[in-house]
């Protein structure tokens, strides 16, 4: 395995970078290329091929979304960038076009509306990069890619979220968009808060990661983006973020002092995209003040690099392999493909952070590590009412 020990940091953010490219690039330069149906596999335990595509694209996209509309001090960094921004603008094109032989399926199913969400958070995210610079034909294409999606019920869970950031996104390109799917999911999820900082995913409580997965990403940017247009909304607000900031310390202080987190709940073969919503905290500058930027960083690097490194992670080809620690194709539910692994891209929101944030500066021992070697540390708070 790669060690991480020890590195400066501009080494830090280069480590970063170089896997997280790692990970999209074979998805956006294939499907920018209009080649990705047919040279993507699509492993599972069942035929997901009608929907791994969209998959694999929209969460790459909404990993890497926050770094395309970033700047950088390094020459290399921008460069490369400014590169990968162009094949992604191209990648969402051949996407969203009807005639693309990698035209995706928005409308069929039920899957759709989860990664077309996915996608409308990346361009809510990179809004210049991923949607301002689009040819108007394309804008139109996405935009009716995002709409057909309407037909789909969501289901009566954290799906709801995907329905309301879809609509989000389309409120914030002036587009007409629907109130209610908003509103709904945000009442809910009101309703199905269960205290110190967690969401059920519906009304029952799932002992798993979708609180970062999807919850409490979807939240922050729905409320921060459309909060002010009514008040009840807005009186929400200071809630979600106070709850955020508590989910992310349970989060930081799950990471032991070797890299590693508890295997429980669904999903695992997300790997590293566990900690969305620990990074999205940190790229938003909502960190408690108890947790300083540069742990988090040295945290989550710790975490990246047992996964990313396990033998058989990627095949000979560079797609990921089912697995949470490797190739481990027995813990994929029913519903995980190869496309669906590349939420695991999330992780990397922080890269939206500059070189010169003090996210990126210093040395410092995350929670676990602390307490764990004999220093001092902490006591722990629950989020008493919020």
């Amino acid at each position: 395995m790669t060690d991480t020990r020890g590195l400066q940091n501009h080494e830090y953010r280069d480590y970063w970078v170089k896997n997280m490219l790692k990970i999209v690039c074979p998805v956006i330069e294939t499907l920018a290329n209009r080649q990705l149906k047919k040279q993507m596999p699509v492993m599972g335990r069942r035929d997901r091929s009608a929907v791994a595509h969209l998959e694999a694209f929209a969460r790459s996209l909404a990993g890497m979304a926050p770094w395309l509309e970033s700047t950088s001090m390094n020459h290399e960094e921008n460069q490369t960038r400014d590169r990968l921004a162009e094949l992604t603008r191209e990648a969402i094109d051949a996407a969203t076009d009807p005639h693309s032989p990698d035209f995706m399926n928005f409308s069929m199913g039920f899957q759709p509306i989860v990664d077309a969400a996915f996608f409308a958070h990346a361009l809510l995210r990179a809004p210049e990069e991923l949607y301002v610079k689009l040819e108007m034909r394309v804008k139109r294409n996405v935009i009716a890619a995002l709409k057909a999606t309407r037909s789909r019920k969501p289901g009566f869970n954290n799906w709801l979220l995907f329905s309301a950031m879809i609509e989000t996104f389309l409120y914030s390109i002036g587009e007409d968009w629907d109130p209610m799917r908003v509103d709904f999911a945000l009442k809910q999820h009101e309703q199905w808060y269960k205290g110190d900082g967690v969401y059920g995913d519906g009304p029952e409580f799932h002992m798993d990661y979708y609180n970062s997965f999807v919850i409490h990403p979807m939240l922050v940017d729905i409320i921060d983006t459309i909060g002010e247009e009514y008040e009840d909304w807005e009186r929400l607000q200071e809630r979600i973020i106070l709850r955020a900031k508590r989910y992310a310390v349970i989060q930081e202080r799950s990471i032991s002092p070797e890299g590693t987190f508890p295997v429980f709940g669904r999903s695992l073969a997300y790997r590293f995209g566990v900690f969305q919503h620990l990074s999205q905290m940190a790229l938003q500058h909502r960190l408690e003040k108890s947790i300083e930027p540069a742990q988090v960083r040295c945290a989550l690097t710790a975490v990246i690099r047992r996964m990313i490194d396990a033998p058989g992670t990627f095949d000979e080809n560079g797609w990921l392999r089912v697995g949470f620690c490797g190739d481990q194709p027995e813990i994929g539910e029913f519903y995980i493909s190869t496309g669906s692994l590349y939420l695991c891209s999330t992780v990397f929101v922080a890269l939206g952070l500059h070189d010169s944030d003090p996210f990126w500066q210093g040395e410092a021992e995350w929670t676990a590590k602390k307490a764990w070697s004999g220093q001092s540390f902490l006591i722990d708070q629950a989020l008493a009412k919020a």
